[in-house]
């Protein structure tokens, strides 16, 4: 290998992102008062350290929220994106939150060129907006909305192996200094939350245990495996009646390859077990 090929192998390797799997919270929950009031805190908190651990500042962040589902994996590619305030009978000022954070149109061929290397169908969407699952947490990671930005949907079906394969295709990505955030929520049952009661939810950690467990195996190939069968989890659809605040891990465990998940938050709001798991 000439010494040259070495020295870019090796710049590479040093702008190589992590990928955060984050529980983005409920709604615009972070900008309003709360019952009891340090509810969403500790979350808050941890999402807005994130930028302070990673090993330089990243070229763009690459989200795949759990609120947008398409029947193809669709890239946003509106130039100027606004917000799509894309929830319900919150306080008035929560739709007058703004985070004019920067779309990343030079890198929008280079998502295209992963897909189409594996045969990946990719439809565009060029005026849509992002989502409560991008602007919330942006706004706490990146106040400044600094970042050029990139979303990619989910596709209907929600089926764990195509988002598997989808971040396995993307990963070269990271290793161009783009961070990867999947943004759902580890436990999302709405009829077990306790509004107004931090106090556990019965029956509600064995699944948050499980998964703990298996994003954490040292091997990737059986964490991907023990994944893409997260239904036969114990407590799994207690845990997610429907999949899609889950699905954005599995894209982040496609694109970590050989990396290790590690368990990088966990609390608890609403009695809900919480966690957040990274790939370095």
């Amino acid at each position: 290998m000439s010494a040259c090929r070495a020295l870019t192998l090796q710049a590479r390797r040093n702008m190589a992102m992590p990928a955060f799997y984050i529980p983005h919270g409920g709604g615009p929950c972070f900008f309003m008062d709360w019952s009891p009031a340090d509810t969403w805190n500790a979350l808050g908190n941890w999402l807005r350290s994130i930028p302070a651990s990673l090993p330089q500042p990243p070229r763009a962040q690459l989200v795949f929220s759990a609120h947008w589902e398409q029947t193809e994996f669709t890239l946003l590619t509106t130039r100027h994106p606004d917000l799509y305030y894309d929830y319900y009978d919150f306080p008035p000022h929560t739709y007058e939150l703004k985070w004019p954070a920067p779309a990343a149109p030079e890198l929008f061929d280079r998502v295209r060129q992963c897909l189409q290397t594996v045969g990946i169908p990719l439809a565009e969407d060029n005026t849509r907006d992002f989502d409560h699952g991008v602007f919330i947490p942006g706004m706490l990671m990146y106040p400044q909305a600094q970042i050029p930005t990139l979303q990619i949907s989910l596709r209907l079906g929600l089926d764990p192996q195509e988002h598997l394969a989808l971040g396995r295709a993307l990963a070269p990505l990271r290793d161009e200094g783009v961070l990867f955030v999947g943004s759902g929520m580890s436990f999302h049952n709405m009829r077990a939350f306790r509004y107004g009661d931090n106090t556990p939810i019965d029956g509600a950690e064995i699944f948050d245990d499980w998964l703990a467990e298996t994003v954490c195996n040292p091997q990737p190939s059986v964490r991907n495996a023990a994944l893409a069968e997260w239904e036969k989890a114990p407590g799994a659809r207690f845990a997610h009646p429907r999949e899609e605040h889950l699905i954005p891990l599995m894209v982040l465990a496609g694109a970590a390859g050989t990396a290790q998940g590690k368990l990088a938050w966990h609390g608890r709001a609403m009695g809900a077990p919480l966690s957040a798991f990274s790939f370095d």
